[in-house]
């Protein structure tokens, strides 16, 4: 079974044994090919999400990921690469304190049944980077907050303990909610069946309520070009 494995700009083929996951595919080719080959990984359990990768253009998790003859492997996008298939997450992680997505005013207060299930899709996350790769705005506005940041700004917003969830809204207008294009790349790819989608959806729907909205609406002209500026249509 061969498996390429892009190291910056050189992608190298290796020959493994039929092997279960591409950790272990990964594991075996530091052993007895490349002893330095550099990669990420913890739990084994798809808990930990430091095994994240890309194979054949996909985000996957490494300990999950079964491999096929003819796999290509590479590192997580729209992140700083340290060596072959190990990125500097700093930069994503970032993004939670840009969006503020921590209990911020915490209210002590009890949580009922319906509390807990709203938000406890999203305390799944694994912070794994899957979707922050497989995000395509990052390629026009490095400065994007990003999928895993909103959907866990959603998760404060919504909890009942959060005395302020309006600060939280107002800290994603820019370079957040209104950036997305709702593609659903992230949803795609999350191993734990988040939708970063839905959440920025409920986000747009949440900012509007505190009297935000689509700032790309105020230069939208109907196709009529600058034919409004003195209140007269021209053909």
């Amino acid at each position: 079974m061969k498996i390429t494995i892009r190291r910056g700009d050189t992608p190298e083929t290796f020959e493994v044994a039929s092997v279960l996951t591409l950790l272990e595919a990964l594991e075996e080719i530091k052993q007895k090919q490349d002893a330095s080959l550099s990669f990420s990984h913890g739990c084994r359990s798809s808990v930990c999400g430091s095994c994240a990768v890309r194979v054949n253009g996909k985000e996957v998790l490494a300990c999950a990921h079964k491999v096929e003859d003819g796999d290509e492997v590479e590192p997580l996008r729209n992140l700083p690469v340290l060596r072959d298939l190990v990125v500097d997450a700093e930069k994503a992680l970032q993004t939670n304190i840009r969006a503020k997505a921590w209990l911020q005013e915490y209210s002590d207060m009890a949580l009922s049944d319906e509390d807990e299930q709203r938000n406890a899709l999203q305390s799944d996350c694994i912070l794994c980077g899957s979707c922050y790769s497989a995000c395509p705005v990052f390629s026009v506005n490095e400065a994007f907050l990003g999928p895993f940041a909103l959907t866990r700004d959603w998760k404060y917003v919504v909890d009942p303990r959060e005395a302020s969830p309006k600060s939280k809204i107002d800290a994603i207008q820019q370079n957040g909610v209104w950036d997305c294009t709702l593609c659903n790349e992230c949803t795609l790819v999350c191993p734990q069946e988040i939708s970063p989608k839905q959440d920025i959806e409920k986000l747009r729907a949440k900012s509007a309520q505190f009297g935000y909205s689509d700032p790309s609406f105020g230069s939208f002209d109907g196709g009529f070009g600058n034919n409004f500026n003195d209140g007269t249509l021209q053909f």
